[in-house]
């Protein structure tokens, strides 16, 4: 794991965090926000792996959706970004596989709220929806925030085991 800073220096937080492997991937229309975001996690010392598109070029978005699940399936990431315009089609593809828990995100609470309750292990972002510095703040909150386990426990077993 590599040992980073904080998201940014405005922000108050417990300090230096462990992260592991942070996948990112998106679609055209996420691509310049996917770049933004990597390049402050990269700056961060954050173990960044880019799972495409290397350009903003057309792409289907189910495509980037897949290789993120197969990145989390074969341990690859620990967490991940997934970008597209609107954020929905690209967090659909992913949660189609059982060992993602992606959240479409608007603002800090949610993000705050698919770790602690969710568990979310992918953050999704609307790449025609957000500016960089909302995206920003909550994927700080995504990576700070701990899950709380207890009674939420039962309800994520529900999502990858579903009766």
């Amino acid at each position: 794991m590599a040992r980073t800073r904080r998201l940014s220096d405005r922000y108050e937080s417990s300090g230096v965090t462990d992260y592991e492997s942070i996948g990112m991937a998106s679609d055209h229309a996420g691509f310049e926000l996917k770049q933004v975001l990597k390049e402050r996690l990269s700056a961060l010392d954050c173990r960044v792996v880019d799972l495409g598109p290397d350009g903003p070029g057309a792409v289907d978005y189910p495509d980037y959706g897949y290789a993120m699940a197969r990145a989390l399936r074969e341990g690859r990431v620990a967490r991940g970004v997934l970008i597209c315009g609107s954020g929905i089609g690209i967090s659909i593809a992913a949660n189609r596989f059982p060992e993602v828990r992606a959240a479409l995100v608007h603002d800090e609470l949610g993000a705050r709220l698919a770790r602690q309750h969710n568990d979310a292990n992918v953050i999704c972002f609307g790449g025609r929806m957000i500016g960089a510095d909302v995206a920003l703040d909550c994927l700080r909150v995504f990576l700070e925030t701990p899950f709380e386990g207890g009674r939420h426990c039962r309800r994520v077993d529900k999502l990858s085991n579903p009766a």
